[in-house]
């Protein structure tokens, strides 16, 4: 398989993340590679990016990020928590989602893209 087409799509779940299409995740706790951060508040799975808008309080208070579907490593629809394989500093030092942008805004998005695409090689783990 060349290189190109081994390059991540940070926008699409991994095929062992256990995702359903259709689950509603929103109000799952979610965990990072080293703790918890926060709550599903919103998330995009049906057309374009797919993608999970947390709410990080109390780790930090009224702040909320989003997370590229590649970060989910595991979803436990039992337990109703979204494990994500990125720690909690790299998740804090991803460009913001600032309360004056939209969780679609393409350039948010693209900013996102260039920010954790690095940390999959380019490619899926």
């Amino acid at each position: 398989m060349s290189e190109q087409s081994q390059q991540v799509d940070v926008w699409t779940y991994r095929d062992a993340s256990g995702h359903e299409v259709g689950a509603d995740l929103v109000g799952f706790h979610v965990e990072a590679a080293d703790g918890p951060i926060g709550k599903v508040d919103r998330m995009a799975e049906d057309f374009g990016p797919q993608y999970l808008v947390v709410d990080t309080a109390p780790w930090i208070f009224h702040h909320r990020v989003l997370l590229p579907a590649v970060t989910v490593r595991q979803i436990d629809l039992e337990q109703r928590t979204v494990r994500v394989d990125r720690t909690k500093d790299e998740i804090k030092a991803a460009p913001p989602l600032v309360a004056e942008a939209h969780h679609d805004d393409l350039v948010l998005r693209t900013d996102l893209a260039v920010y954790y695409a690095p940390f999959y090689g380019n490619r899926l783990p």
